[in-house]
């Protein structure tokens, strides 16, 4: 059994390819455009969708069949074809190039896998149960969904803004620690769930990182 390494890749503005046009091929480019990639498709036909974001400029497409050489300079890649060949052809292609890669189907996966994945803004829950049943990775997200709320999104942000001014105005280390643990200490969230919460500017977070670091 392959055990594998969680990471969280940064793709922004990263070139990744995607051969195949199908419904599988549109899910994929959508997760790389949730990632800012510079997303190009190579298929002959693609779905509606994909000539939807081909039309808004938000992807190429390379209105063929794939060819060896197509995927020079990919940072990654997606196998989404029906063609077993084909995407064996890619996934070769792409390991000889040290490129990242994935098929879709078939019993050759490249270098890594894609779990389920629920989004919240910055909060990224990634599920996955290295390929023995991806229909139950999905079924264990959409439990997650009901736990992990859009709450998340707002608290994450606030905790961002919070993060940020506190690593600006708090030089010392334990100092920074002690303020951050405070912080996730307050009732924001469930303020935010209630609909009571008041965002807070950049003074009043500023005022509050002040009073806090006098009293650690």
């Amino acid at each position: 059994m392959s055990v594998y390494l969680p990471v969280m890749l940064d793709c922004k503005g990263r070139r990744c390819a995607v051969v195949g046009g199908g419904a599988v091929a549109e899910r994929k480019v959508n997760s790389l455009l949730a990632a800012s990639a510079d997303v190009t498709v190579i298929s002959p036909e693609v779905t509606q969708g994909l000539r939807q974001l081909v039309m808004e400029g938000r992807i190429r497409w390379i209105s063929r069949e794939y060819a060896a050489g197509d995927l020079a300079g990919a940072f990654l890649v997606y196998a989404a074809t029906s063609s077993p060949e084909v995407n064996g052809a890619v996934i070769d292609e792409a390991e000889r190039m040290g490129a990242l890669a994935n098929a879709a189907g078939g019993s050759r996966t490249g270098s890594f896998i894609s779990p389920s994945v629920l989004r919240r803004g910055r909060l990224v829950i990634a599920v996955s149960t290295s390929g023995a049943g991806p229909a139950l990775a999905a079924k264990i997200c959409d439990r997650l969904e009901e736990e992990y709320g859009p709450e998340y999104e707002e608290y994450l942000e606030w905790m961002y803004r919070m993060r940020s001014s506190i690593k600006r105005q708090v030089t010392r280390p334990e100092t920074r620690q002690r303020l951050l643990m405070k912080a996730a200490d307050l009732e924001v969230l469930d303020e935010i769930r209630k609909g009571t919460f008041e965002p807070w500017d950049t003074e009043q977070i500023k005022q509050w990182i002040a009073n806090n670091q006098e009293e650690s």
